[in-house]
């Protein structure tokens, strides 16, 4: 049997005893979730299209082999190469982004998409990351540049590069790009973690009226000039029968406390029964009982995030854990309340849980990252 002791000095060793083994086990229980239920739900829904049973399990094992790869080997970095590779898949990201005027990829009436020697993705989704550590090395970089006031120095928003201006270009270009497609929902959840990164940063309060401000325009114009959205939103407070509103819903009643078991049916029918609405099968599998053990589970690695944010000694450190907590709890929120009705559908995926490809790699490379810093700032300074 293989015992790793702190006297041995090896990279692999000295990471054993470094990370935090909390926050990976927690990780790793989510991935095996999302995995029993690709298995579960997954087979279902493979029947419901006329493939084999283990279709799911097949298309998501190079994926899901990546991904943890990606965990596993971005939590073994240090915070320089982070912050290099952040800058090459910002770049990369931006890039995709800017294709789908070129070349976009249609499905379900959005061009979010982007397709390259047959591995189909969405841009939106890759740019989360490095769209977060770059935000937390720009922060800091400010704040080491103008001192403690970044928001109201004039120095900081005169037009050079070592300023506001280029960073606010950035973020204006993938926004714009980003709601064009039309993609509201993940546009609105880049700005939320911005907002919350910004806070964190220093943020002057009096300046949240003209940030709530903004949102209601912008909902005003989604509504006004994107039918898709009128139509959706005009159905928020009702429930169409045969659609997927309705199936999740049902699925999630007919699990009851304890679960349906054997006798789980409703997910068969239910569209997206391991992507968006993986929460409705959880629920119907495992009941009332199973489904709020995983939110608790959630909650566990949100709290994780916060607490290392809090103690974190270095503001680059600080600032990326609050985005990166900010992207996690917002997409659990907007996944969850998707599932019970609560908001239109916007296709966020449950981190972890939700089958996926481009998806579940990103929110590997996220944590490896977060793993990685942490690691860091615990022992390395």
């Amino acid at each position: 049997m293989l015992r790793l002791t702190r006297k041995e000095e090896s990279k692999l060793t000295s990471w054993y005893f470094e990370i935090d083994r909390n926050l990976l086990g927690m990780i790793l229980l989510l991935v095996a979730i999302g995995l029993f239920t690709m298995i579960t739900a997954g087979s279902a829904e493979a029947a419901r299209m006329g493939r084999p049973w283990f279709f799911y399990i097949q298309q998501g094992f190079v994926p899901y082999t990546l991904g943890l790869v990606c965990l596993f080997g971005f939590s073994m970095l240090n915070k320089q190469q982070i912050i290099k590779l952040s800058v090459v898949g910002l770049i990369a990201g931006i890039g995709a982004l800017l294709f789908t005027l070129i070349h976009p990829i249609y499905i379900n009436g959005s061009a979010r998409w982007v397709d390259i020697g047959g591995l189909r993705f969405m841009p939106a989704d890759i740019l989360k990351p490095f769209f977060i550590i770059m935000t937390a090395w720009f922060l800091s970089f400010m704040h080491k540049l103008y001192g403690s006031d970044i928001f109201l120095n004039r120095e900081a928003w005169r037009f050079k590069w070592q300023s506001w201006w280029p960073y606010i270009f950035m973020f204006l270009l993938c926004s714009f790009l980003i709601f064009r497609h039309p993609d509201v929902g993940t546009a609105a959840l880049y700005f939320g973690v911005l907002v919350i990164m910004l806070f964190v940063a220093g943020f002057p309060w009096k300046f949240m009226p003209a940030i709530f401000g903004a949102v209601i325009a912008l909902a005003a114009a989604a509504l006004a000039f994107m039918p898709h959205i009128r139509s959706r939103a005009a159905h928020i407070f009702d429930i169409v029968p045969r659609t997927q509103a309705w199936y999740s819903i049902n699925s999630i009643k007919h699990g009851g406390l304890f679960g349906s078991g054997d006798e789980a049916y409703v997910k068969d029918v239910l569209p997206e029964s391991i992507n968006d609405f993986v929460y409705a099968s959880i629920a119907e599998d495992w009941g009332a009982i199973g489904a709020c053990a995983l939110v608790v589970l959630l909650f566990f690695v949100f709290s994780n995030l916060i607490k290392h944010a809090i103690s974190a000694r270095d503001d680059f450190v600080v600032y990326a854990l609050a985005g990166a907590a900010a992207v996690f709890g917002g997409q659990i929120c907007f996944n969850l309340m998707t599932a019970l009705h609560l908001v239109i559908d916007k296709g966020m995926t449950l981190p972890f849980v939700s089958y996926g490809g481009v998806s579940f790699i990103t929110f590997c490379i996220l944590f490896g990252m977060v793993l990685s810093l942490i690691r860091e700032d615990t022992w390395h300074r």
